[in-house]
């Protein structure tokens, strides 16, 4: 009898152990492997040192890493693209790595996130500057699209250049010649006209958003050929306006570059180059998707939309070499544009619309 009740406590007590060490297990693997939010980019062709909006998401996604302690370059990183074949393997990578929320950075990727999204339809993505669409057109409910309202803030430096113009021609120069940058080109153009009917606008594309010396050779000829203020919205292919601008202000010629994306005055520096900034705030918008998702709100299926009103558009905060008569001008119609009183164009046909009502 001893020896049976002997046998049952030494069972129960390894039952017991068992338990203990099943729960002490589960703790310990449950610390050890508590899954971290991982989330991830791909930049295009411009590179993330683009000083433009590549650069500005992936400060974006920085932020968000530091507000919630993690890791940059482990649980947050991004992977870049030096060619159009390397999106789709760059956005796979990350999903294939179980990143929770993946950014394609510019409309030029839309199909290859469109594609890799349909082929992991349990994959969160995010796009910039497009709207991700199946089979059937309609947005895809694991994409989150986030655009912008550029042709607002263009308007708003338009305004700006059409002021402050000397010799009341200035100029445009876009990356690829496409609907998005169209919406670039014409705010600006009604922006200048609006202040200044007189003024002409030259406007180039150079074809590409990662060819700054292409830049430049444009932007020597539009300032040779009189124009002392240029818009770039280029990309990378915009950092060689700023040299040539640079170039010429050595030489004694000033003229100015207004920047595009991100407040561009520091690349205008050490010969002040920059008049202003249009400032579109991706860094903002990679962030808020970024913490949707991580929340369990991820937007799935949405197309957000920034513009002024939202904050996500506007003049860069660095202004002091605006004087104020301009900025007050800026700031009025920023709140007819917010209010509705001023409906700005985004194709040449709204432009022409909007040009007829001026007169």
């Amino acid at each position: 009898m001893f020896k049976k009740r002997i046998a049952i406590l030494a069972a129960c007590v390894v039952v017991l152990a068992t338990i203990l060490a099943g729960c002490g297990g589960s703790t310990t693997a449950g610390t050890a492997g508590k899954s971290t939010f991982k989330a991830g980019m791909v930049t295009d062709t411009g590179g993330v040192n683009d000083k433009s909006f590549n650069q500005s998401s992936w400060e974006g996604l920085q932020s968000f890493a530091k507000a919630n302690r993690l890791k940059v370059g482990t649980d947050v990183k991004y992977l870049q693209s030096t060619q159009a074949s390397d999106y789709s393997p760059n956005l796979n990578q990350l999903v294939h790595q179980s990143y929770n929320v993946v950014f394609g950075i510019g409309f030029l990727m839309q199909n290859d996130v469109q594609n890799v999204a349909e082929q992991n339809p349990n994959a969160k993505l995010g796009i910039i500057d497009a709207v991700a669409v199946g089979k059937d057109n309609k947005p895809l409910k694991n994409v989150a699209s986030i655009t912008f309202k550029e042709e607002q803030g263009s308007f708003l430096v338009g305004v700006v250049a059409g002021m402050m113009t000397k010799t009341n021609q200035v100029g445009f120069i876009g990356g690829v010649n496409s609907a998005l940058i169209k919406k670039f080109e014409n705010g600006f153009k009604a922006g200048v006209k609006a202040v200044n009917p007189k003024a002409s606008i030259d406007v180039q594309y150079a074809g590409a958003f990662n060819a700054p010396d292409k830049g430049q050779a444009i932007a020597s000829t539009m300032y040779t050929k009189g124009a002392d203020i240029i818009y770039a919205s280029a990309g990378d292919t915009g950092n060689g306006v700023f040299t040539e601008a640079k170039d010429r202000t050595k030489n004694g010629k000033k003229v100015w570059v207004i920047g595009v994306d991100k407040d561009q005055y520091a690349q205008g520096l050490p010969q002040n180059v920059t008049l202003t900034s249009m400032v579109k705030r991706v860094d903002k918008a990679i962030y808020d998707v970024a913490t949707k998702a991580k929340a369990g709100k991820f937007p799935g299926g949405q197309v957000l939309m920034y513009g002024l009103k939202e904050n996500g558009v506007g003049i860069a905060p660095t202004t002091k070499n605006m004087p104020q008569n301009v900025l007050d001008r800026v700031n009025a119609y920023k709140q007819k544009i917010i209010d509705g009183s001023i409906k700005v164009p985004t194709t040449d046909r709204e432009y022409q619309t909007y040009l007829s009502n001026l007169k």
